[in-house]
């Protein structure tokens, strides 16, 4: 490598996700893996409407993304097969259409428009139809990984507490309420069991998405019947 002359004074940035550099990046061994995910992020950024995605031949097309391969005797080959670790390891997601392969990030907004394009709820431009099967599926909410990853250590008390819950309410609730937590910076079992029970009881707007609750005041739940003990 040649050296950097730094950074200049004025440039543009690409915002990256906490968590794929804190998660995800430290596990990735194949530097063309890596090297194409950023790509990916980096264009997907930049690209207005919806959905957004990124096409196999804009990737292969990229200069720069394909002077990363220019020694070897088949780049298009290495292009394939660091997407293809990219989206083994489900850290992006890949649909082929009639059009060729295209790419998302696997965030929530995107699983949702890569499975409406795949089941055609959803037009996208040039695109008529999905060929097969290959978006990843989601995988199943994992409550405990998301209080550890969100709220803190997972105690046994805890784990049962947690345990309770599910018993009584819908994982995608439970994960909401987390989510609910993290957002008022209440991190505590207690604020989110607050959570579930007044949402038990008087339900949830349209019971689907938590972004419905951003108006929220943290203070109906550390007041009432469990108000003593989301405030200890």
């Amino acid at each position: 490598m040649t050296a950097f002359n730094g950074f200049p004074s004025k440039m543009s940035y690409t915002a990256v996700p906490n968590i794929f550099i804190n998660n995800v990046m430290p596990q990735i061994e194949d530097i063309g893996e890596l090297k194409v995910t950023l790509y990916i992020i980096e264009t997907l950024y930049n690209k207005k409407g919806y959905p957004r995605y990124v096409s196999f031949s804009e990737l292969a097309t990229n200069a720069s993304l394909m002077s990363n391969f220019k020694e070897t005797e088949k780049p298009l080959n290495e292009l394939e097969d660091a997407l293809k670790l990219a989206t083994e390891h489900k850290i992006i997601l890949g649909l082929s259409t009639e059009n060729g392969n295209i790419y998302f990030l696997n965030t929530e907004a995107d699983r949702q428009a890569a499975s409406k394009i795949k089941n055609g709820e959803l037009k996208a431009a040039g695109i008529k139809y999905a060929i097969d099967n290959t978006v990843i599926e989601e995988e199943p909410i994992n409550v405990f990984s998301l209080y550890e990853e969100n709220i803190g250590m997972l105690t046994p008390m805890i784990a049962e507490g947690l345990k309770d819950a599910i018993k009584l309410y819908p994982e995608t609730w439970i994960a909401d309420a987390i989510k609910e937590a993290v957002k008022q910076n209440i991190r505590k079992l207690s604020y989110i069991t607050a959570v579930l029970e007044r949402w038990g009881k008087e339900g949830r707007s349209d019971g689907t998405y938590w972004r419905h609750f951003e108006e929220d005041d943290p203070k109906k739940y550390t007041s009432g019947q469990y108000g003593k003990f989301v405030q200890h």
